[in-house]
Protein backbone atom coordinates (compact mmCIF):
# COMPACT_ATOMS: atom_id res chain seq x y z
CA UNK A 1 0.00 0.00 0.00
CA UNK A 2 1.39 3.33 -0.58
CA UNK A 3 2.83 4.82 2.54
CA UNK A 4 0.85 8.49 1.76
CA UNK A 5 -2.92 6.92 1.72
CA UNK A 6 -1.88 5.60 5.56
CA UNK A 7 -2.79 9.16 6.23
CA UNK A 8 -3.56 11.17 3.35
CA UNK A 9 -3.19 15.09 3.38
CA UNK A 10 -6.71 16.64 2.46
CA UNK A 11 -8.49 19.81 2.16
CA UNK A 12 -10.79 20.83 4.18
CA UNK A 13 -13.67 19.48 2.57
CA UNK A 14 -11.88 16.18 2.49
CA UNK A 15 -10.23 15.56 -0.95
CA UNK A 16 -6.59 14.00 -1.40
CA UNK A 17 -4.18 17.32 -1.89
CA UNK A 18 -1.70 16.08 -4.70
CA UNK A 19 1.11 19.05 -3.82
CA UNK A 20 1.18 21.67 -0.87
CA UNK A 21 4.56 23.42 -1.57
CA UNK A 22 3.85 24.93 -4.58
CA UNK A 23 1.25 27.36 -5.57
CA UNK A 24 -0.18 27.03 -9.51
CA UNK A 25 1.52 29.83 -11.88
CA UNK A 26 0.97 31.32 -15.44
CA UNK A 27 4.48 30.05 -16.25
CA UNK A 28 7.24 29.22 -13.76
CA UNK A 29 7.80 32.96 -13.29
CA UNK A 30 4.41 33.99 -13.97
CA UNK A 31 1.35 35.11 -11.40
CA UNK A 32 -0.51 33.14 -9.61
CA UNK A 33 -3.90 31.89 -11.35
CA UNK A 34 -7.51 32.70 -9.68
CA UNK A 35 -8.10 28.44 -9.86
CA UNK A 36 -5.62 28.36 -6.95
CA UNK A 37 -8.12 27.01 -4.75
CA UNK A 38 -5.56 25.03 -2.25
CA UNK A 39 -3.55 28.45 -1.45
CA UNK A 40 -6.70 30.79 -0.84
CA UNK A 41 -8.29 27.57 1.24
CA UNK A 42 -5.03 28.10 3.83
CA UNK A 43 -4.76 31.62 3.17
CA UNK A 44 -8.68 32.37 3.97
CA UNK A 45 -8.61 30.02 6.86
CA UNK A 46 -5.40 31.41 8.43
CA UNK A 47 -6.93 34.69 8.58
CA UNK A 48 -9.51 33.40 10.42
CA UNK A 49 -6.97 31.32 13.05
CA UNK A 50 -7.62 33.61 15.85
CA UNK A 51 -10.81 34.51 18.16
CA UNK A 52 -10.59 37.46 19.90
CA UNK A 53 -9.45 37.40 23.00
CA UNK A 54 -11.23 37.80 25.99
CA UNK A 55 -11.06 41.59 27.14
CA UNK A 56 -10.00 40.45 30.80
CA UNK A 57 -8.95 36.85 31.72
CA UNK A 58 -7.00 36.94 28.19
CA UNK A 59 -3.59 35.30 29.48
CA UNK A 60 -4.88 31.59 30.59
CA UNK A 61 -3.36 28.36 31.43
CA UNK A 62 -6.39 24.94 31.60
CA UNK A 63 -5.88 21.82 32.76
CA UNK A 64 -8.35 18.87 33.11
CA UNK A 65 -8.75 16.57 37.22
CA UNK A 66 -11.31 15.39 39.40
CA UNK A 67 -13.39 16.72 42.51
CA UNK A 68 -13.77 14.08 45.29
CA UNK A 69 -16.28 14.57 47.67
CA UNK A 70 -15.76 14.24 51.26
CA UNK A 71 -19.13 15.38 53.15
CA UNK A 72 -22.43 14.65 51.76
CA UNK A 73 -24.07 17.92 51.42
CA UNK A 74 -27.66 16.51 51.40
CA UNK A 75 -28.88 18.43 54.10
CA UNK A 76 -27.88 21.22 52.27
CA UNK A 77 -28.23 21.04 48.52
CA UNK A 78 -30.28 18.98 46.12
CA UNK A 79 -26.80 18.93 43.87
CA UNK A 80 -26.41 14.96 43.07
CA UNK A 81 -22.67 15.86 42.60
CA UNK A 82 -22.66 16.91 46.31
CA UNK A 83 -24.35 13.99 47.48
CA UNK A 84 -22.61 10.77 48.72
CA UNK A 85 -19.12 11.00 50.16
CA UNK A 86 -16.34 9.55 47.87
CA UNK A 87 -18.41 10.77 44.64
CA UNK A 88 -15.96 12.09 42.12
CA UNK A 89 -16.59 14.65 39.51
CA UNK A 90 -14.44 15.37 36.53
CA UNK A 91 -13.38 18.94 36.02
CA UNK A 92 -12.12 21.88 34.01
CA UNK A 93 -10.14 24.56 35.51
CA UNK A 94 -9.07 27.92 33.71
CA UNK A 95 -6.21 29.96 35.56
CA UNK A 96 -5.45 33.09 33.98
CA UNK A 97 -4.37 37.00 34.78
CA UNK A 98 -7.12 39.77 34.45
CA UNK A 99 -6.07 42.90 33.24
CA UNK A 100 -3.35 41.72 30.39
CA UNK A 101 -3.61 40.74 26.89
CA UNK A 102 -2.60 37.34 25.49
CA UNK A 103 1.32 38.93 25.34
CA UNK A 104 1.24 39.68 29.19
CA UNK A 105 3.33 38.30 31.73
CA UNK A 106 2.30 35.45 34.19
CA UNK A 107 3.83 37.73 36.75
CA UNK A 108 2.07 40.76 36.40
CA UNK A 109 0.54 42.56 39.76
CA UNK A 110 -2.82 41.58 39.08
CA UNK A 111 -5.58 39.20 40.81
CA UNK A 112 -5.34 35.64 39.15
CA UNK A 113 -8.96 33.84 37.41
CA UNK A 114 -9.68 30.67 39.29
CA UNK A 115 -12.62 29.20 37.07
CA UNK A 116 -13.49 26.02 37.58
CA UNK A 117 -16.30 23.62 35.37
CA UNK A 118 -18.04 20.68 37.37
CA UNK A 119 -19.00 17.65 34.40
CA UNK A 120 -21.49 17.00 36.91
CA UNK A 121 -24.45 14.24 36.17
CA UNK A 122 -26.70 16.87 35.90
CA UNK A 123 -25.27 19.55 33.57
CA UNK A 124 -22.43 21.66 34.51
CA UNK A 125 -21.64 23.70 37.22
CA UNK A 126 -19.25 26.64 36.84
CA UNK A 127 -17.45 28.80 39.89
CA UNK A 128 -16.52 31.36 38.25
CA UNK A 129 -13.63 33.16 40.96
CA UNK A 130 -10.46 34.46 41.73
CA UNK A 131 -7.61 33.70 43.86
CA UNK A 132 -9.14 36.62 46.39
CA UNK A 133 -11.97 36.54 48.70
CA UNK A 134 -13.10 39.78 47.10
CA UNK A 135 -13.24 41.98 44.10
CA UNK A 136 -12.74 45.90 43.63
CA UNK A 137 -16.32 46.69 43.30
CA UNK A 138 -19.79 46.26 44.41
CA UNK A 139 -21.71 47.70 41.57
CA UNK A 140 -21.93 46.32 38.23
CA UNK A 141 -22.28 49.53 36.52
CA UNK A 142 -18.38 50.70 37.16
CA UNK A 143 -16.65 47.34 35.87
CA UNK A 144 -16.31 48.22 32.54
CA UNK A 145 -14.93 51.94 33.72
CA UNK A 146 -12.72 49.93 36.18
CA UNK A 147 -11.44 48.37 33.49
CA UNK A 148 -10.45 50.88 31.16
CA UNK A 149 -8.69 52.27 33.88
CA UNK A 150 -6.52 49.14 34.32
CA UNK A 151 -5.83 48.71 30.57
CA UNK A 152 -3.01 50.77 28.49
CA UNK A 153 -3.37 54.32 28.08
CA UNK A 154 -5.31 54.62 24.38
CA UNK A 155 -2.88 56.72 22.95
CA UNK A 156 0.38 55.34 24.04
CA UNK A 157 -0.11 52.08 24.39
CA UNK A 158 1.64 52.12 27.60
CA UNK A 159 0.91 51.02 30.71
CA UNK A 160 -0.78 54.04 32.95
CA UNK A 161 -0.98 53.54 36.62
CA UNK A 162 -1.97 57.12 37.37
CA UNK A 163 -5.59 55.88 35.72
CA UNK A 164 -5.46 53.24 38.18
CA UNK A 165 -4.89 55.05 41.07
CA UNK A 166 -7.54 57.61 39.63
CA UNK A 167 -10.12 55.47 39.45
CA UNK A 168 -9.65 53.94 42.82
CA UNK A 169 -9.49 57.51 45.19
CA UNK A 170 -12.73 58.06 43.30
CA UNK A 171 -14.30 54.45 44.20
CA UNK A 172 -13.67 53.81 47.80
CA UNK A 173 -14.76 50.20 47.73
CA UNK A 174 -12.24 49.18 45.79
CA UNK A 175 -9.68 49.73 48.66
CA UNK A 176 -9.83 46.17 50.53
CA UNK A 177 -9.16 44.82 46.87
CA UNK A 178 -6.22 47.23 46.15
CA UNK A 179 -4.78 46.20 49.60
CA UNK A 180 -4.78 42.83 48.57
CA UNK A 181 -3.12 43.43 45.18
CA UNK A 182 0.00 45.65 46.65
CA UNK A 183 0.49 43.12 48.93
CA UNK A 184 2.74 40.55 48.97
CA UNK A 185 0.00 38.24 47.67
CA UNK A 186 -0.01 40.66 44.57
CA UNK A 187 2.05 38.20 42.19
CA UNK A 188 1.50 34.66 43.23
CA UNK A 189 4.46 32.35 42.26
CA UNK A 190 2.38 29.80 40.32
CA UNK A 191 -1.09 28.66 39.85
CA UNK A 192 -0.33 26.01 42.02
CA UNK A 193 0.74 28.18 44.82
CA UNK A 194 -2.46 29.80 45.45
CA UNK A 195 -5.78 29.94 46.91
CA UNK A 196 -9.21 30.22 44.63
CA UNK A 197 -12.86 31.54 45.57
CA UNK A 198 -15.86 31.58 44.66
CA UNK A 199 -15.57 35.85 45.95
CA UNK A 200 -19.64 35.65 44.81
CA UNK A 201 -22.41 35.07 47.55
CA UNK A 202 -24.11 32.14 45.80
CA UNK A 203 -26.57 30.09 47.08
CA UNK A 204 -28.01 26.07 48.31
CA UNK A 205 -31.41 25.05 48.16
CA UNK A 206 -32.80 21.33 49.66
CA UNK A 207 -35.35 18.80 49.12
CA UNK A 208 -37.08 20.63 51.50
CA UNK A 209 -37.23 24.01 49.64
CA UNK A 210 -34.92 25.82 52.60
CA UNK A 211 -31.76 28.15 50.62
CA UNK A 212 -28.67 28.95 52.24
CA UNK A 213 -26.36 31.36 51.29
CA UNK A 214 -22.73 29.75 50.40
CA UNK A 215 -19.45 31.20 50.00
CA UNK A 216 -16.56 28.44 48.37
CA UNK A 217 -12.54 28.41 49.01
CA UNK A 218 -10.08 26.38 47.26
CA UNK A 219 -7.05 25.94 49.97
CA UNK A 220 -4.12 24.61 48.03
CA UNK A 221 -2.50 22.41 49.08
CA UNK A 222 1.14 22.94 48.15
CA UNK A 223 1.21 26.27 50.26
CA UNK A 224 1.41 29.99 49.69
CA UNK A 225 4.39 30.93 47.72
CA UNK A 226 4.21 34.91 46.01
CA UNK A 227 6.99 36.85 44.11
CA UNK A 228 8.47 40.37 44.82
CA UNK A 229 8.11 43.08 42.03
CA UNK A 230 12.20 42.26 41.57
CA UNK A 231 12.03 38.47 41.41
CA UNK A 232 9.15 38.81 39.22
CA UNK A 233 10.95 40.76 36.59
CA UNK A 234 13.05 37.85 36.70
CA UNK A 235 10.45 35.19 35.71
CA UNK A 236 10.13 34.67 31.87
CA UNK A 237 6.40 35.53 31.03
CA UNK A 238 4.99 32.66 30.39
CA UNK A 239 6.29 30.79 33.60
CA UNK A 240 3.20 29.70 35.65
CA UNK A 241 1.81 28.24 32.26
CA UNK A 242 5.09 25.65 32.05
CA UNK A 243 5.08 25.73 35.88
CA UNK A 244 1.84 23.65 35.77
CA UNK A 245 1.80 21.93 32.77
CA UNK A 246 5.28 20.19 33.65
CA UNK A 247 3.99 19.21 37.02
CA UNK A 248 1.02 17.46 35.92
CA UNK A 249 3.19 15.89 33.07
CA UNK A 250 5.55 15.02 36.33
CA UNK A 251 2.57 13.37 37.69
CA UNK A 252 3.01 16.09 40.51
CA UNK A 253 -0.37 16.67 40.78
CA UNK A 254 -1.77 19.59 42.48
CA UNK A 255 -4.62 19.93 44.49
CA UNK A 256 -7.02 21.84 46.63
CA UNK A 257 -8.59 21.88 49.79
CA UNK A 258 -12.57 22.66 49.12
CA UNK A 259 -14.24 24.18 51.91
CA UNK A 260 -17.21 26.57 52.08
CA UNK A 261 -18.66 28.98 54.76
CA UNK A 262 -22.70 28.81 54.85
CA UNK A 263 -25.15 31.19 55.87
CA UNK A 264 -28.95 30.89 57.01
CA UNK A 265 -31.33 33.60 55.08
CA UNK A 266 -32.07 34.42 59.07
CA UNK A 267 -28.78 34.88 59.78
CA UNK A 268 -28.25 36.97 56.22
CA UNK A 269 -30.94 39.16 57.85
CA UNK A 270 -29.23 39.86 60.94
CA UNK A 271 -25.69 39.85 59.74
CA UNK A 272 -23.80 43.18 60.36
CA UNK A 273 -22.19 42.90 56.46
CA UNK A 274 -23.86 43.28 53.39
CA UNK A 275 -23.56 39.29 52.97
CA UNK A 276 -23.91 39.99 49.07
CA UNK A 277 -21.48 42.59 49.09
CA UNK A 278 -18.53 41.55 47.08
CA UNK A 279 -15.91 43.75 48.76
CA UNK A 280 -16.77 42.08 51.74
CA UNK A 281 -15.69 38.77 53.34
CA UNK A 282 -17.44 36.86 56.17
CA UNK A 283 -15.70 37.01 59.26
CA UNK A 284 -14.51 32.90 59.79
CA UNK A 285 -15.50 32.97 63.45
CA UNK A 286 -19.27 33.84 62.86
CA UNK A 287 -19.23 31.20 59.68
CA UNK A 288 -16.75 28.57 59.79
CA UNK A 289 -15.11 26.82 56.95
CA UNK A 290 -16.43 23.82 56.38
CA UNK A 291 -14.63 20.83 54.40
CA UNK A 292 -16.42 19.07 51.80
CA UNK A 293 -13.93 17.87 49.55
CA UNK A 294 -10.47 17.54 47.62
CA UNK A 295 -10.09 19.05 44.18
CA UNK A 296 -6.96 17.70 42.16
CA UNK A 297 -5.67 18.65 38.60
CA UNK A 298 -4.21 15.48 36.48
CA UNK A 299 -4.36 15.97 32.97
CA UNK A 300 -3.30 18.93 30.38
CA UNK A 301 -4.99 19.91 27.50
CA UNK A 302 -3.96 18.02 24.44
CA UNK A 303 -4.36 21.62 22.38
CA UNK A 304 -4.27 24.80 24.10
CA UNK A 305 -6.35 26.48 21.67
CA UNK A 306 -9.13 23.93 20.71
CA UNK A 307 -9.63 23.51 25.32
CA UNK A 308 -8.10 26.26 26.98
CA UNK A 309 -8.39 29.42 24.65
CA UNK A 310 -12.20 28.21 23.71
CA UNK A 311 -13.42 27.40 27.08
CA UNK A 312 -16.20 29.57 28.53
CA UNK A 313 -17.37 29.75 31.55
CA UNK A 314 -20.58 31.19 32.70
CA UNK A 315 -21.53 32.34 37.03
CA UNK A 316 -25.13 31.59 35.53
CA UNK A 317 -24.16 27.65 34.54
CA UNK A 318 -25.89 26.50 37.90
CA UNK A 319 -27.14 22.72 38.80
CA UNK A 320 -30.60 21.83 40.22
CA UNK A 321 -29.87 22.89 44.05
CA UNK A 322 -27.45 25.51 43.22
CA UNK A 323 -28.13 29.16 42.20
CA UNK A 324 -27.75 32.95 41.81
CA UNK A 325 -27.92 35.51 45.39
CA UNK A 326 -28.66 39.01 45.60
CA UNK A 327 -25.27 40.02 44.70
CA UNK A 328 -25.53 42.85 42.24
CA UNK A 329 -22.15 41.71 40.68
CA UNK A 330 -22.60 38.00 39.99
CA UNK A 331 -26.51 38.94 38.30
CA UNK A 332 -24.24 41.15 35.97
CA UNK A 333 -22.15 38.65 35.26
CA UNK A 334 -24.69 35.83 34.66
CA UNK A 335 -25.52 38.13 31.37
CA UNK A 336 -22.30 39.05 30.87
CA UNK A 337 -20.15 36.08 30.69
CA UNK A 338 -22.37 34.22 28.16
CA UNK A 339 -22.94 37.09 25.78
CA UNK A 340 -18.93 37.97 25.85
CA UNK A 341 -19.04 33.76 24.52
CA UNK A 342 -21.26 33.96 22.05
CA UNK A 343 -19.62 36.54 20.63
CA UNK A 344 -15.98 35.60 20.84
CA UNK A 345 -16.60 31.89 20.27
CA UNK A 346 -20.12 31.33 18.82
CA UNK A 347 -23.93 30.64 19.33
CA UNK A 348 -22.81 27.23 19.83
CA UNK A 349 -19.58 27.61 21.97
CA UNK A 350 -21.64 25.00 24.59
CA UNK A 351 -21.46 22.19 21.72
CA UNK A 352 -17.17 22.14 21.85
CA UNK A 353 -15.75 19.26 23.75
CA UNK A 354 -14.32 21.04 26.66
CA UNK A 355 -17.73 23.14 27.19
CA UNK A 356 -20.01 20.29 26.55
CA UNK A 357 -22.38 18.98 29.52
CA UNK A 358 -21.08 14.70 29.77
CA UNK A 359 -24.58 14.23 30.80
CA UNK A 360 -27.38 13.78 28.07
CA UNK A 361 -28.65 17.34 27.41
CA UNK A 362 -32.29 18.16 25.28
CA UNK A 363 -33.39 21.95 24.39
CA UNK A 364 -34.64 23.57 21.56
CA UNK A 365 -32.52 26.08 20.72
CA UNK A 366 -31.01 25.70 17.01
CA UNK A 367 -28.95 27.28 13.95
CA UNK A 368 -26.03 29.63 14.33
CA UNK A 369 -22.38 29.28 13.91
CA UNK A 370 -21.25 25.63 13.92
CA UNK A 371 -24.76 24.40 14.29
CA UNK A 372 -24.65 20.76 14.28
CA UNK A 373 -21.19 19.78 15.15
CA UNK A 374 -21.29 16.75 17.46
CA UNK A 375 -21.23 17.37 20.55
CA UNK A 376 -18.04 15.85 23.39
CA UNK A 377 -21.10 12.79 23.86
CA UNK A 378 -23.62 12.26 21.47
CA UNK A 379 -23.96 13.36 17.90
CA UNK A 380 -26.23 16.32 17.58
CA UNK A 381 -26.87 17.56 13.80
CA UNK A 382 -28.49 20.50 14.57
CA UNK A 383 -30.83 18.12 16.34
CA UNK A 384 -32.40 16.56 13.00
CA UNK A 385 -35.75 16.62 12.24
CA UNK A 386 -37.09 17.03 16.52
CA UNK A 387 -39.53 19.64 17.31
CA UNK A 388 -38.08 22.68 17.60
CA UNK A 389 -40.86 24.64 19.60
CA UNK A 390 -42.35 24.33 22.98
CA UNK A 391 -44.84 23.41 23.94
CA UNK A 392 -45.67 20.69 21.45
CA UNK A 393 -47.95 17.43 21.43
CA UNK A 394 -44.72 15.10 21.27
CA UNK A 395 -43.49 15.39 25.03
CA UNK A 396 -44.30 12.02 25.35
CA UNK A 397 -42.79 10.89 22.40
CA UNK A 398 -39.20 12.32 23.66
CA UNK A 399 -39.33 15.69 22.99
CA UNK A 400 -38.48 17.89 25.99
CA UNK A 401 -40.29 18.70 28.91
CA UNK A 402 -39.30 21.13 32.02
CA UNK A 403 -38.80 18.83 34.86
CA UNK A 404 -41.01 20.68 37.90
CA UNK A 405 -39.28 18.19 40.24
CA UNK A 406 -35.75 20.85 40.41
CA UNK A 407 -37.83 23.74 41.00
CA UNK A 408 -36.24 26.70 42.90
CA UNK A 409 -37.13 27.76 46.12
CA UNK A 410 -38.47 31.15 46.46
CA UNK A 411 -35.37 34.00 46.82
CA UNK A 412 -36.65 36.52 49.40
CA UNK A 413 -36.20 40.23 49.03
CA UNK A 414 -36.24 43.27 51.09
CA UNK A 415 -39.98 43.95 51.98
CA UNK A 416 -41.35 46.98 50.31
CA UNK A 417 -38.21 47.46 48.23
CA UNK A 418 -38.30 50.46 46.32
CA UNK A 419 -36.49 50.35 42.25
CA UNK A 420 -34.32 53.07 42.02
CA UNK A 421 -30.66 53.67 41.91
CA UNK A 422 -28.99 53.16 45.04
CA UNK A 423 -25.70 54.86 46.36
CA UNK A 424 -23.42 52.61 48.37
CA UNK A 425 -20.78 54.55 48.52
CA UNK A 426 -21.43 55.75 51.98
CA UNK A 427 -21.22 52.14 53.09
CA UNK A 428 -18.19 50.88 54.82
CA UNK A 429 -15.22 50.39 52.53
CA UNK A 430 -12.60 50.70 55.54
CA UNK A 431 -12.33 48.63 58.58
CA UNK A 432 -12.16 45.09 56.57
CA UNK A 433 -8.88 46.61 54.85
CA UNK A 434 -7.77 48.27 58.21
CA UNK A 435 -8.40 44.63 59.77
CA UNK A 436 -6.20 43.07 56.62
CA UNK A 437 -3.35 45.40 57.31
CA UNK A 438 -3.35 44.89 60.88
CA UNK A 439 -3.04 41.11 60.50
CA UNK A 440 0.30 42.10 58.38
CA UNK A 441 3.63 41.93 59.41
CA UNK A 442 6.38 44.70 59.35
CA UNK A 443 7.84 43.40 56.19
CA UNK A 444 4.81 42.98 54.47
CA UNK A 445 3.36 46.68 55.36
CA UNK A 446 6.21 48.15 54.03
CA UNK A 447 6.15 45.97 50.97
CA UNK A 448 2.53 46.99 51.03
CA UNK A 449 3.88 50.46 51.33
CA UNK A 450 6.29 50.40 48.58
CA UNK A 451 4.36 48.74 45.75
CA UNK A 452 1.25 51.54 45.88
CA UNK A 453 3.80 54.43 46.65
CA UNK A 454 5.48 53.46 43.11
CA UNK A 455 2.33 53.46 41.26
CA UNK A 456 0.66 56.31 43.23
CA UNK A 457 4.12 58.64 42.76
CA UNK A 458 2.80 59.16 39.01
CA UNK A 459 -0.95 60.42 39.89
CA UNK A 460 -1.74 63.63 40.91
CA UNK A 461 -1.54 65.47 43.67
CA UNK A 462 -5.74 65.48 44.24
CA UNK A 463 -5.12 61.78 43.22
CA UNK A 464 -2.63 61.25 45.93
CA UNK A 465 -4.82 62.95 48.85
CA UNK A 466 -7.63 61.20 48.40
CA UNK A 467 -5.73 58.18 48.59
CA UNK A 468 -3.71 59.04 51.62
CA UNK A 469 -7.33 60.08 53.34
CA UNK A 470 -8.71 56.05 52.31
CA UNK A 471 -5.82 54.71 54.34
CA UNK A 472 -5.87 56.42 57.21
CA UNK A 473 -9.50 55.82 57.44
CA UNK A 474 -8.35 52.12 57.04
CA UNK A 475 -5.53 52.26 59.54
CA UNK A 476 -3.43 55.86 60.26
CA UNK A 477 0.20 53.59 60.04
CA UNK A 478 -1.18 52.56 56.41
CA UNK A 479 -1.71 56.22 55.29
CA UNK A 480 1.69 57.30 57.28
CA UNK A 481 3.81 54.49 55.39
CA UNK A 482 2.44 55.01 52.01
CA UNK A 483 3.50 58.59 52.96
CA UNK A 484 6.91 58.05 53.27
CA UNK A 485 7.58 55.54 50.80
CA UNK A 486 6.40 58.45 48.18
CA UNK A 487 8.42 61.19 49.80
CA UNK A 488 11.42 58.77 49.60
CA UNK A 489 11.07 57.79 45.98
CA UNK A 490 10.27 61.89 45.07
Amino acid sequence: MNESRKCPLTSANGAPIAEDQNSITAGERGPLTFDNWRVFEKLAHFNRERIPERVVHARGTGAYGTFTLSRDMADYTLASFLQGKGKQTEVFVRFSTVGGGQDSSDYARDPRGFAIKFYTGEGNFDVVGNNTPVFFLRDPVKFPDFVHSQKKNPATNLPNPAAMYEFWAHSPQSLHQMTILMSDRGIPASYRHMHGFSSHTLSFWNAQGERYWVKWHFKTNQGIRNLTDEEAAKMPSFGAQQDLVEAINQKDYPGWTVKVQIMTEEQARSCEINPFDLTKVWPHADFPLIEIGQLELNRNVRNYFAETEQATFSPGNFVPGISASPDKMLQARILAYPDAHRYRVGANASQLPVNSPRCPFHHYQRDGAMAGMPPAFGTDNNQGDGVNFYPNDRIGDGAPAPVPEVTESPMPILGEAWIKAYDTQHEDNFTQAGALYQLMSEDQKNQLAQNIAGGLIHASASVQQRLLAQFGEADPDYAARVQQAMAAMA
